[in-house]
């Protein structure tokens, strides 16, 4: 479709009416979610975004089919070790398991999956989610409002009064809820989470940016998760083509798997409308904590110590104090 600008505040009002925003209000950004019904009964839910623009207000749905959602871990796109590893983490009486990656990379999905494999009658689980994509049964779910003060960090300590088994938070984001979430990993929880890093290793250097002491962090941490989506090549119309084994080479492949790979991809069909690619599967990197890496980020920040010691004004005139210093 393509609407006439006339209609722009019209159309734009509407939205906003269906998905229970101010359509008074038209210079700040607003949220919403429109829960409708298809023509075959299907119910779909849409995140509305508002985004006053020079030229009017924007407006950007996102649609989420309740039918699409995956919670089966084995079918996210783990390799056998990774996922072993994963579930190991998960179901530790306490620690922290960080989901970490870039916006719309499927982490929200990777915590359903994980909560939906904890969840029985015997746990307590509470997430704070903003917003709550979609409901579980059995679990706790509080949605944030930070206009009125319910915020992650304030939800996070209410949770710590209800004596919960798991904590699932939607995202760290500032000092204070990585502290409150820290703490509960300590003290008998199993605390889920996410954050916005590139990689793995790079989720302990965020935290430590945020304020967070380092043995705070090696103590509560027991895994992070990176990932990303990729499309999957439609079932339909996959067939199979030549490739160079120097052109799998360059890309990291292994030289033995690289002789001997089959190459797929879709001609294009009415199923994936002439794409070639139909869904998405997500790739993972998985860091368990192990001891050795906890001991790297201790030396680590002994050596950063020790630098900043060297650095610092009259630093001559002060001796080695300890083994750590003199090393």
């Amino acid at each position: 479709m393509d609407p006439p600008r006339k209609l722009q505040h019209a159309i734009t009002s509407r939205l906003k009416i269906m998905s229970d925003m101010d359509i008074a209000e038209r210079r700040l950004p607003q949220d919403g979610r429109i829960r409708l019904k298809t023509a075959k009964g299907k119910e779909m839910d849409f995140r509305v975004s508002s985004l006053p623009t020079i030229y009017g207000e924007k407006v950007v749905l996102r649609l989420l089919d309740k039918d699409q959602l995956q919670l089966d871990m084995t079918k996210l796109g783990f390799e056998e070790t990774p996922l072993k590893q994963f579930k190991e983490a998960i179901h530790k009486p306490f620690g922290m398991v960080l989901v970490t990656g870039p916006t719309g990379s499927g982490k929200t999905t990777t915590l359903y999956s994980a909560l939906t494999e904890l969840n029985s009658m015997s746990e307590n689980i509470s997430t704070a989610e903003d917003p709550v994509e979609y409901t579980l049964k059995g679990v706790n779910q509080v949605q944030m409002h930070e206009s009125i003060g319910l915020n992650f960090a304030a939800s996070l300590r209410s949770f710590l009064r209800q004596d919960p088994d798991i904590i699932m938070v939607g995202e760290i984001r500032d000092f204070e809820t990585a502290e409150i979430a820290v703490k509960a990993a300590l003290t008998g929880h199993m605390v889920l989470s996410t954050l916005h890093t590139n990689d793995a290793p790079s989720s302990i250097t965020r935290l430590l940016n945020m304020g967070i002491e380092p043995f705070l962090v090696t103590a509560s941490l027991q895994l992070i998760a990176a990932q990303r989506l990729v499309r999957k090549i439609c079932g339909s119309c996959k067939e199979e083509i030549e490739v160079s084994p120097q052109v799998l080479k360059d890309l990291g492949m292994k030289e033995e798997d690289a002789e001997n790979a089959t190459v797929y991809h879709g001609a294009g069909c009415m199923k994936c409308s002439k794409t070639g690619y139909k869904g998405r599967i997500a790739v993972y990197e998985v860091l368990p904590l192990w001891e050795e890496i906890k001991g790297i980020r201790a030396q680590r920040r002994v050596h950063d110590r020790n630098q900043a010691r060297r650095h610092s004004p009259g630093h001559e005139n002060h001796a080695p104090d300890g083994p750590d210093q003199a090393a």
